[in-house]
């Protein structure tokens, strides 16, 4: 085989191997979990000015907080417990101040009860008229879910534990629209049903884009721009409104360092 002739073919070779390395059809490899786990915080805008806090050690870090439904809170070695005497009805615990469109909410959360309970978080809930949704002239709520799903008040809501009868085992988090109780998204894990670990949540509200973190995976990813959803027309994106923790009857978990702070530069 001559000189040249290995020049060309060393040189075609070198050739095809870049044009394969080029290639729009080619795969590049998958993220690992921590490149992935990088990539999430790196998406996280920066948080500005705090705008509520509640460390949840104490009443007192409650005040003004609403109960709906027949549960109690209880404050014990710097946490607050939330649980439904004899498990009875589902309920949720209203902060005290409305929101703006901009926020990013951390609290953290253990379960004390892993045999079977729901999370949820209530978000920009307005009146569906843009009432406080604490306005007396509103229907009177107990706990009841679909008084906030499908009644006077507006909201959205994410779950992010499930573990009851009819979803044993659940691991992903939802994203829903309310008062239409429309699935804006099925996103990825968010606690698992086993868990006793103390976990980091993390909800960004920037405008109409709505994220949620669960330690460092990030569970949901939507941005609220498509009113018609399933058929069925949901409106604009919410803006403002309050914050809610919801438990399903069965839950007892834990809540503490409950904050919320305005996004830098919005």
């Amino acid at each position: 085989m001559s000189f040249r002739f290995l020049r060309v073919f060393f040189a075609s070779a070198i050739c095809c191997s870049a044009l394969v390395a080029c290639s729009p059809d080619t795969e590049s490899p998958p993220k690992t979990a921590l490149e992935n786990t990088v990539q999430a915080q790196e998406q996280i805008p920066a948080a500005g000015d705090v705008l509520y806090a509640a460390t949840f050690a104490d009443q007192q870090s409650a005040t003004g907080w609403r109960m709906e439904g027949n549960a109690v809170v209880e404050f014990r070695d710097g946490w607050m417990e939330m649980y439904s005497p004899d498990k009875s009805t589902h309920h949720v615990f209203w902060g005290p101040k409305d929101f703006p469109d901009n926020f990013v909410a951390t609290w953290q959360v253990q379960n004390l009860a892993i045999e079977s309970g729901l999370l949820i978080v209530f978000f920009a809930a307005q009146g569906e008229n843009g009432e406080d949704i604490f306005d007396p002239a509103l229907p009177v709520r107990d706990g009841t879910f679909d008084q906030y799903t499908e009644g006077k008040i507006k909201s959205y809501h994410l779950s992010y534990y499930a573990n009851v009868a009819h979803e044993p085992g659940r691991s992903h988090v939802n994203l829903r629209k309310n008062n239409t109780f429309s699935l804006l998204q099925s996103g990825g894990e968010g606690i698992p049903t086993e868990s006793v670990d103390i976990h980091n949540i993390r909800l960004i509200k920037q405008g109409a884009h709505i994220r949620l973190w669960v330690d460092d995976r990030k569970a949901i990813d939507y941005v609220d721009n498509q009113p018609i959803v399933d058929g069925v027309d949901t409106g604009a994106a919410f803006g403002s409104g309050k914050i809610g923790l919801r438990q399903m009857q069965w839950s007892h978990f834990r809540y503490r360092n409950f904050e919320v702070r305005a996004l830098a530069n919005e």
